[in-house]
């Protein structure tokens, strides 16, 4: 199977410092660091990972459909650098007026393990117009496409144009933002929606129980909806058999928060991968149980290399 991620990608500048900083306070940062983020590369990435340790003779190819300056400038060469071949960056889209890539600037406080993020984005979004080229170029090998919940009117236009040309494909959705119009609209049209903690409460729910149980009587077409609630794990509720479960946070051994930056991607990837590279032979529970594990391991280091390791035998003992 296929799969195919429609994203931001960025550059992310990470500054960790004591603590955060007040209005117009002069503060020295200990470290400083630099790579390649954005809601679906992380999870692509960490996907990738998953699907290197997987002893399976079956083939699961990974796609990347995201905006980027010229193909000759540094950061486009870096994207792909980092990613293929694992990755196909066959597809993204290229602006060639633009060098500077989209960037993050995170401040990760030490006293808190919070992280506070500014993000500077001068690329033109992707438009449906660029989109339908490309899904009729994949569409009729990939069996899932994972939308990242931005532009909310082009990617609702973009699903719609999946569901009506490729009807046999599965669509995710990642419902993030908090007061984010049109996100909802989305998630009416996926098949899988994963909803963030910080939307979540943003709508006023106080669990996530709450929120997947609240959302699946507006998501008439989702058969899986997610919910992450930080250091109380993540529930999943199978819409058809009213299959409601709960599974806890992993916290790793002498556990200390390192990087909560990603962490709901890694979980992400955590899910895709089983839900399109197990399927059946997992049932919801140990969907969770590796999802969680892979977001929990991911908080306690600094960015996403190694986390592939989750499938280690010795956790399945």
């Amino acid at each position: 199977m296929s799969l195919v991620a429609v994203g931001a990608c960025y550059i992310d500048t990470i500054l960790t410092t004591p603590r955060y900083p007040e209005e117009d306070e002069k503060l020295r940062a200990s470290r400083i660091s630099h790579r390649r983020g954005g809601n679906c590369p992380n999870t692509i990435q960490v996907m990738q990972q998953l699907i290197a340790q997987r002893l399976s003779t079956a083939q699961t190819s990974l796609e990347l459909v995201a905006v980027l300056p010229r193909r000759c400038s540094n950061a486009s060469q870096q994207f792909r650098d980092a990613f293929e071949p694992a990755v196909s960056c066959t597809h993204c889209i290229y602006r060639i007026q633009y060098e500077e890539p989209a960037s993050s600037y995170i401040i990760k406080s030490q006293a808190t393990g919070s992280r506070t993020i500014v993000n500077y984005n001068e690329l033109p979004e992707m438009t449906f117009e660029e989109f339908a080229p490309i899904a009729d170029k994949v569409g009729p090998k990939t069996g899932w496409f994972h939308f990242e919940g931005r532009i909310p009117e082009t990617t609702l236009a973009c699903i719609k144009y999946v569901r009506q040309n490729f009807p046999r494909a599965k669509i995710s959705v990642e419902v993030e933002k908090p007061g984010r119009p049109g996100l909802e609209s989305l998630a009416m049209e996926a098949d899988v929606v994963f909803y963030s903690k910080s939307w979540a409460e943003g709508k006023g729910y106080k669990s996530a129980e709450e929120c997947v149980r609240a959302q699946s009587s507006i998501t008439p077409k989702a058969s899986l909806i997610c919910c992450t609630w930080g250091e109380d794990g993540a529930v999943g509720f199978e819409t058809g058999p009213k299959n409601l479960v709960h599974s806890q946070a992993y916290t790793p051994p002498d556990f200390q928060l390192v990087d909560s930056v990603g962490a709901g991607d890694a979980f992400i990837a955590g899910m895709l991968f089983g839900l399109i590279c197990k399927g059946d032979f997992w049932d919801l529970t140990e969907k969770l149980t590796v999802a969680n594990r892979v977001a929990g391991m991911k908080v306690a280091q600094e960015g996403f290399s190694g986390l592939g390791r989750a499938l280690h035998p010795k956790f399945f003992k």
